[in-house]
């Protein structure tokens, strides 16, 4: 079994879902379907296209100073 991260965001009315190791996406109504859809997506590109190195993304964040 393999572990990969999801990056989840709101847009509208939907969370939308990515994983940043493989480029797959998805979309759901909440964070759990948006999750479970990716994983889905995941799995099925991974039986088509099987990752050659596995990598690990690093996370951080940054500012941007707010204009007025």
């Amino acid at each position: 079994m393999s572990t990969f991260t999801a990056v989840v965001h709101k847009e509208d009315d939907l969370y939308v879902a990515e994983c940043p190791e493989v480029g797959t996406a998805s979309q759901g109504e909440t964070i759990e379907e948006a999750v479970r859809n990716l994983q889905e997506a995941t799995e099925l590109y991974l039986e088509e296209f099987p990752m050659k190195q596995a990598y690990r993304p690093i996370l951080t964040t940054f500012e941007i100073p707010a204009h007025a």
